[in-house]
């Protein structure tokens, strides 16, 4: 069975009518979509300051008649993400969690170090990576997700702040064919490479767009509108992406 999903990354909700009006209005756009989505994936950073008031707002902000995944990013906070976002006992394990959509499984994974900017899947989330690959049926396509990105982009700015020992995910995937395809976010731009031999989808960024070296020397694009990602994932388990902005 065909998947649709939606995906948007780095709201950075932080109280401010800025930050509300733009997840708000792409939110709407989705709930309006003529065929809805099968879900809405959001790799992360959904709280600027990781405070549970940010929390509660996302979660009045994403609530849709469809399935919502999230993972944490840098700038979240574990213990308030779970309690206000998840409505889970708050405590500082990471987050990970598999959901199964249109025939697909999908993991929403935490790549986070508190306190930190860059990303790290730590031993525990590895094994659960490999464990939960290990257990879905044959024939299942899977598709991974979370914050940041295990290649550099080419701006100094993301590839700063990247996924931490790359090779170790990168084994992993290689015991699993059945992965399909990497999601991320973290970089503030809609991006498109390869990673361990599988497309890595990079989400653009709701608050502000990534200005790239060539484009001008302030990183952040405040003017830019906060865009989406539709990626369709098909019977032949081939993802194919397509990007919009909502001026």
């Amino acid at each position: 069975m065909t998947a649709l999903l939606a995906h948007i990354s780095d709201l950075h909700l932080d109280g401010s009518d800025r930050s509300t009006r733009r997840a708000e209005h792409v939110m709407d756009y989705l709930r309006a979509l003529p065929q809805p989505v099968d879900a809405l994936l959001v790799t992360g950073d959904i709280a600027d300051h990781g405070a549970e008031s940010e929390y509660e707002e996302a979660a009045r902000i994403l609530a849709a008649p469809f399935p919502v995944l999230t993972c944490p990013g840098n700038h979240d906070a574990r213990p308030a993400y779970r309690k206000a976002l998840l409505g889970l006992t708050p405590d500082d394990s990471p987050v990970n969690e598999v959901h199964h959509i249109a025939g697909a499984a999908i993991l929403m994974c935490d790549s986070t170090i508190p306190g930190r900017d860059e990303g790290n899947l730590d031993a525990a989330t590895l094994a659960w990576i490999d464990a939960t690959l290990s257990a879905l049926p044959d024939g299942t396509p899977a598709l991974i997700a979370f914050h940041q990105p295990p290649v550099a982009l080419h701006h100094p700015l993301p590839d700063a702040y990247q996924l931490q020992r790359p090779e170790e995910l990168a084994a992993l995937l290689e015991a699993h064919p059945c992965v399909t395809a990497v999601l991320t976010g973290h970089a503030h731009t809609a991006a498109a490479t390869t990673f361990a031999a599988r497309p890595l989808i990079v989400g653009p960024a709701i608050t502000w767009t990534l200005r790239l070296p060539w484009e001008g020397d302030q990183p952040a694009d405040r003017e830019q509108p906060p865009g989406l990602a539709f990626h369709i994932l098909d019977d032949d388990h081939r993802l194919t992406t397509h990007y919009r902005v909502l001026p």
